[in-house]
């Protein structure tokens, strides 16, 4: 039976959901467009009038696409060259999906989609339906072919692992502003105290280049380590502006609902990095310049005011 024009403005209806689901699971925006087209190419061929609850049956459907590419995503992820690191969206992107609660926000913080990727693919699932989305363990364990009380033992095995890794403590977004511009002004003062005063002990730094960009195949860790690498990275270079095309602009932004610093060239994303700042300073810089997790991102770029840079680099 084809799909009407009615049946497809349903599928439109759902969405914004199930985009957003897609990449709270997928940790990918390119990936989750992918599943979500998967789901409708489906929905086209079903008989959608004997479809009794239209959203529980495609958050099903997309659900276990979503879990064949996470069962596939970690056998591929073993040849992956150098870090693995979520594909970040930039402040209104819509697949950032709902921001209503706590627990909708930081589900797709980039700390906590970092963290997510511990987790088993049914893990993931249960913790993002659940804890993001708000849906009863029974339409979960439906989704999943379990038992109820199973998928309340995955929700809590989930929930404990990805609250081990989290920080403790949260920060304003005005105290978090301040302290990413006092992080940009010590980056290029080409000094490195004044880079270790603002980071914890503990504070790590990861990058993502995909193979195609140069980064460190292994976190820089501890406060000294972080700071001498972003002393480094933020020097003026002749090499560095060769390799990206001009001298970049840098912008105070955001990211997951988090502070982020966007690097830009001739209006083209190259870089985002992704800050988690507690009330005890930079606990982590997760930095995303691989080209193919930065093109949507350059995408909602063109499409933004985003005022004047607040510096130039290299």
């Amino acid at each position: 039976m084809a799909v009407t024009m009615n049946d497809t403005d349903r599928f439109e209806a759902f969405m914004p959901r199930l985009e957003a689901i897609a990449y709270r699971l997928l940790g990918s925006a390119s990936d989750a467009e992918d599943a979500v087209q998967d789901t409708f190419l489906r929905w086209q061929a079903t008989d959608v009038d004997r479809i009794e609850v239209p959203e529980a049956w495609l958050t099903k459907v997309l659900t276990n696409l979503c879990l064949n590419q996470l069962t596939s995503a970690r056998a591929r992820r073993e040849t992956y060259v150098g870090q693995w690191l979520p594909e970040p969206l930039l402040a209104g992107d819509p697949m950032l999906g709902p921001a209503d609660t706590a627990e909708q926000r930081e589900s797709v913080s980039y700390a906590v989609l970092a963290l997510m990727e511990r987790l088993s693919p049914n893990e993931r699932v249960v913790y993002v339906l659940r804890e993001a989305f708000g849906y009863p363990h029974r339409e979960v364990a439906e989704i999943l072919d379990i038992s109820e009380a199973a998928c309340q033992q995955i929700f809590h095995r989930a929930k404990k692992h990805v609250a081990a890794g989290k920080p403790r403590t949260e920060i304003d977004e005005a105290a978090a502003q301040r302290i990413v511009e006092e992080f940009l002004a010590a980056a290029t003062s080409g000094r490195t105290e004044p880079l270790v005063r603002l980071l914890t002990e503990d504070a790590i730094s990861i990058g993502d280049g995909g193979g195609k960009v140069p980064a460190r195949a292994k976190a820089f860790e501890g406060a000294v380590a972080v700071a001498k690498f972003m002393r480094g990275l933020f020097k003026p270079s002749e090499a560095k502006r060769a390799h990206v095309g001009g001298s970049p602009d840098i912008y105070i932004s955001t990211a997951n609902g988090a502070p982020a610093v966007v690097v830009t060239v001739a209006d083209r994303v190259v870089g985002v990095m992704c800050l988690e700042i507690t009330d005890e300073g930079i606990v982590a810089f997760r930095n995303q310049v691989n080209p193919d997790k930065l093109e949507r991102a350059t995408r909602q770029w063109a499409t933004r005011d985003h005022g004047t840079p607040l510096l130039k680099a290299f």
